[in-house]
């Protein structure tokens, strides 16, 4: 059973505060979308072998931003309600939900890199299987401090299990080797109604 570490646990003005709380998980995950090259990897994550219900890339920015909002609510929620309870169970559930937040985030900021950056679906897998135990527990643990919490990350939840299915599926379709599956195409290069990041529009041709 995992309980409070502080080494392991945000900083508590990440917590306490409604805008620090929100802002905080949706800013290192731009930041980590940015700097994983979107354009490249849309471009990398369309080349390779597809299942089905396989969203379009442009849908997972959205996604995400509104998954990272709700998660940064619910920390400070069951953060604020938890620890200003009269009851000392209540305040460790609190703390150890914070704790298992934090692993939970450094997990999530893995993903990317493990499974675009650097081409390895199995360890990216295995990351995220552990990110979605994580969070279940998670769920289990603020639910108990504040039911609001617990449902906020109810669809953080449902997410990486259907991401969990991607993942296992794009691995398993292209024998988990991406090595020869990266792609330098132009974006005049791309599917017919693909739509890649800060791509501006083509200008037309003169007759």
């Amino acid at each position: 059973m995992t309980t409070h570490i502080p080494l392991l646990t945000l900083p508590e003005r990440l917590l306490a505060n409604p805008a620090l709380a929100v802002l905080f998980p949706i800013a290192i995950g731009a930041g980590l979308g940015y700097s994983t090259s979107p354009k490249k990897t849309q471009r990398d994550y369309m080349a390779l072998k597809q299942p089905p219900f396989r969203p379009p890339p442009w849908v997972f920015g959205p996604v995400w931003t509104a998954l990272y909002g709700m998660m940064g609510y619910a920390s400070y929620r069951a953060w604020t309600t938890g620890t200003s309870s009269f009851s000392p169970s209540t305040v460790a559930l609190a703390k150890q939900g914070a704790t298992l937040y934090t692993i939970q985030l450094g997990l999530n900021q893995l993903f990317m890199p493990l499974f675009f950056s650097y081409g390895r679906p199995l360890a990216a897998c295995i990351d995220i299987v552990a990110l979605t135990g994580v969070v279940a527990y998670l769920i289990k643990v603020w639910s108990q401090v504040d039911r609001v919490a617990g449902w906020l990350l109810a669809p953080y939840l449902a997410w990486l299990c259907f991401a969990t299915y991607l993942s296992v599926s794009i691995g398993f379709l292209n024998n988990w080797d991406f090595s020869d599956k990266e792609v330098h195409q132009p974006p005049s290069t791309k599917s017919v109604g693909t739509k890649y990041v800060n791509e501006k529009p083509e200008r037309k041709k003169g007759l």
